[in-house]
């Protein structure tokens, strides 16, 4: 297990935790993508991880930052449900963004590893602390 906690930069999946986002992993951005069990029915403690782009990793701040406005100028009521996951003056470049991202946010079972994560909220910044289990071949 790694002693150092490292940046998670978005979580734009949640259930019972961060479940996929882009967080560091030895102080390069990667792709974090929780596994799901069949069997259980739920969310596994393992985590898939890939590295990305520099170029991905700058769109996808990109589009987390759209997405941290509208959550607090929903929190502060000044835009509703329906607006969601981007202001009217955001929408287009989240639009543009969702095109550029897709496909890019994913950790492939070919160039991933496996991990567990601890998670850990320090000062309002989400931090993780990877375990590998299983490197990439």
């Amino acid at each position: 297990m790694s002693t150092v906690f490292e940046t998670v930069h978005t979580m734009t999946d949640y259930y019972d935790g961060p479940r996929r986002g882009v967080a560091d992993f030895r102080g390069r951005p990667h792709v974090y993508e929780s596994l799901f069990s069949d069997s259980d029915g739920n969310f596994t403690d393992s985590f898939r991880l890939a590295p990305i782009s520099n170029e991905v990793f700058q769109l996808a701040l990109e589009a987390w930052e759209i997405w941290l406005r509208w959550e607090a100028s929903f929190k502060r009521g000044e835009v509703d449900h329906s607006t969601h996951p981007a202001l009217p003056s955001d929408s287009l470049r989240h639009a543009e963004l969702e095109r550029l991202l897709e496909g890019k946010l994913t950790a492939d079972a070919s160039d991933s590893m496996l991990a567990t994560a601890e998670f850990r909220n320090v000062d309002s910044t989400l931090q993780v602390r990877w375990s590998v289990l299983q490197a990439v071949e």
